[in-house]
């Protein structure tokens, strides 16, 4: 790793970045673009962090992050998971995916509420998966982005489904 000293960087010759707001609370379409096996906060599990992209409207590339703690010492964060994957799977129409990338760039529809704490403030959560069907459909010149994506199994850890 270079020292910082070595960065060479004028930060007046660049603008900085906005800050971070959340989008409202509300339904979106979106794809999962991306998806990642990791190793839980405290060491004793493994979760599923999963990647969205808003597919249209004014919040389109937008992105949204969720945690499926599918391997969890806690017995009720994994029914939540496995729950929260069945709507997934459900809403994508891959019921039995041996894989995390098998439900890549597929849309659905996800229901994000915003939450709001004092040690993380206002963030976006997802707190639901549904089919498409019936929501508003993309125009005819709207492409759903082509994800470049880590696979499950291309991380240390192979998921089991």
């Amino acid at each position: 790793m270079s020292d910082i000293s070595s960065l060479n960087f004028d930060a007046k010759t660049v603008e900085p970045n906005a800050p971070f707001e959340v989008i409202p609370a509300g339904e979106y379409d979106a794809i999962i673009v991306n998806s990642k096996v990791e190793t839980t906060k405290k060491g004793d599990g493994r979760l599923v962090n999963l990647e969205l992209q808003i597919l249209s409207g004014e919040y389109q590339n937008r992105k949204l992050f969720d945690r499926l703690n599918l391997w969890n010492p806690s017995e009720m964060a994994v029914k939540i998971a496995r729950g929260t994957l069945s709507s997934i799977c459900r809403s994508v129409n891959v019921l039995t995916p041996r894989d995390t990338a098998e439900l890549h760039g597929k849309p659905l529809r996800v229901k994000v509420t915003v939450s709001d704490s004092p040690e993380y403030g206002k963030r976006n959560e997802v707190k639901g998966y549904m089919p498409r069907n019936g929501s508003p459909k993309a125009s005819p010149t709207e492409t759903v982005p082509q994800p470049g994506s880590t696979t499950a199994a291309e991380s240390a850890v192979q998921a089991p489904w």
